[in-house]
């Protein structure tokens, strides 16, 4: 049996001030800026749940709802949704705060998909992530759907193959 380990104990907030050097010609952080930022955190989180070194394998639903401008301090918010045998997915939430108005916006949203890898590189089993809240729940719930999509857009999985995806469109 796996170990297993809550998800709530991968968490990871992380801040970062917009500066002239994140913008495009239009004062808003760059996409592959953020994306970066976004890599880093879930990275952190998918380390903390696996106490191994992690690799990103994937990168799908990132949303770009609201610009993040020059000034803006950004609080991305990472964790572990559900682990598999040796992959984590990881839900990142995107906030964009400007303190001299005092708003702030969800701005971006993604799962990164990472595996442990020994020192050699080889993937490694991972403890079972264990949802609590009903938010952790909906989101382990979610995962299986996200990873055979994922799977069989990258040509790993065959759609026959794809159970959960196949139940979504099952009439009875």
């Amino acid at each position: 049996m796996r170990k297993q380990k809550p998800v709530k104990d991968s968490f990871v907030i992380m801040t970062e001030l917009v500066l002239p050097n994140d913008t495009n010609t239009l004062h808003n952080l760059m996409g592959g800026r953020m994306m970066h930022l976004m890599d880093i955190a879930a990275a952190v989180s998918a380390q903390r749940h696996s106490n191994r070194i992690v690799v990103t394998a994937s990168v799908d639903n990132v949303s770009f709802r609201e610009p993040i401008r020059l000034g803006n301090v950004v609080t991305l918010q990472a964790q572990v949704t559900r682990s598999f045998s040796s992959s984590m997915e990881v839900h990142i939430n995107v906030w964009a705060e400007d303190i001299p108005s005092g708003t702030k916006v969800k701005s971006n949203e993604a799962f990164y998909t990472f595996v442990a890898v020994d020192q050699s590189g080889r993937p490694i089993d991972v403890p079972e992530a264990v949802a609590e809240t009903p938010e952790e729940i909906s989101l382990y719930d979610g995962a299986l759907r996200r990873r055979q999509l994922r799977l069989v857009l990258g040509g790993r999985m065959k759609p026959q193959e794809a159970t959960e995806l196949k139940s979504l469109f099952v009439v009875e």
